[in-house]
């Protein structure tokens, strides 16, 4: 059971202060994170990519590179590189770099984005928005598997019998797939045989275990040893020394933020009855003291069936200390519970 943290980098104004922190200084804030992370004996630490003003990440293998050099063991991967707009080819050479930064630690996690600024930025069309990403997954898939390649498409122009370099210290760079919780993610990543990650920020958690039910199933119709998938689940939360104080600390920035968001894709505002609601001991929220986190991933492992966790924190922009704490109680407090939770689990 791997557990770790993801970050959009979000540079908001602080809800209590009204200062917003420069991209700058976030992108240097998340990379003391990751040496933190990696200190407390977290395993994975993911950026992901926007390409707007309220977020600092638009290159997240910048940040983690900066981050390889200062860290011995935890992995680091985007969280999402969002493909569909993307060059494969660069995406490749960049975290391939990345590997070899870090000895060995560079992931991708592949996606089509949830957010639309980078497809006007880089010239693509939205009508293409899966034709672009399945024809950019095939060659990233590609120049996993081979040094020399050659290729066709309808959005990038063909590569004939070119190497590309550098290659990655790893075997096979990891390729995850991330999703929403869709069956058609859910299917493509298990026909290709990739780990998948799926965003579990709203609703009920267990509406997700019949996405990893299909692509368990899905998998080992196309031949996969589903012994060696993986599934992870990336979600809001927060943790602080009392439950109180993380409701106190992590709500405010948090509505702040969902509400913004919902303003541009026509949700209602975010409340404080949704907020209780998604914390509670099913809802998809993780926040609280040690033990109630702790819990509430367990029980994401027991009736969900995912191997990897991703705390995805702040959401919006909090104070920097109260970040590196929650990152300290995961690592020291929390991961050590669920590891061996999960340990005495697998051996019944």
């Amino acid at each position: 059971m791997e557990i770790g943290i993801s970050t959009f980098a979000e540079t908001t104004p602080d809800v209590l202060t009204g200062k917003t922190v420069s991209h700058a200084e976030r992108l240097r804030q998340i990379v003391e994170e990751i040496k933190l992370a990696d200190a407390v004996g977290l395993d994975v630490y993911g950026v992901g990519e926007h390409h707007r003003e309220d977020y600092a990440a638009s290159v997240p293998s910048v940040v983690l590179a900066a981050a390889a050099m200062q860290t011995k063991q935890i992995r680091l991967t985007s969280a999402v590189t969002v493909l569909s707009s993307d060059d494969p080819v660069r995406v490749f050479q960049q975290f391939a770099t990345l590997d070899g930064l870090s000895n060995g630690r560079a992931e991708i996690m592949a996606g089509r984005g949830s957010f639309i600024e980078s497809f006007p930025l880089f010239g693509n069309n939205l009508n293409d928005y899966d034709a672009l990403f399945e024809e950019k997954l095939d060659l990233l898939l590609n120049l996993k598997e081979n040094e020399i390649v050659t290729s066709s498409g309808h959005f990038r122009p063909s590569i004939q019998d070119r190497g590309i370099y550098p290659r990655p210290v790893q075997e096979k760079l990891p390729i995850w797939v991330a999703s929403g919780g869709t069956p058609q993610s859910a299917i493509r990543a298990a026909t290709l045989g990739l780990p998948l990650t799926l965003a579990i920020i709203g609703g009920s958690p267990l509406y997700f275990a019949r996405i990893v039910q299909l692509y368990y199933d899905v998998a080992k119709k196309a031949g996969h040893d589903i012994s060696k998938l993986r599934v992870a689940s990336h979600s809001h939360g927060f943790i602080a020394d009392t439950t109180e104080l993380a409701v106190e600390q992590f709500f405010p920035s948090t509505a702040a933020a969902m509400t913004k968001l919902g303003r541009e894709r026509g949700w209602a505002p975010y409340t404080r009855e949704a907020f209780d609601d998604a914390r509670s001991s099913e809802g998809a929220l993780y926040v609280g003291d040690v033990d109630t986190v702790a819990k509430k991933i367990i029980y994401l492992f027991e009736h969900v069936g995912i191997s990897r966790f991703f705390l995805h924190m702040p959401v919006g922009s909090m104070p920097h200390d109260q970040v590196m704490h929650a990152i300290e109680l995961l690592g020291t407090k929390v991961a050590p519970i669920v590891r061996e939770e999960v340990a005495r689990l697998k051996s019944v």
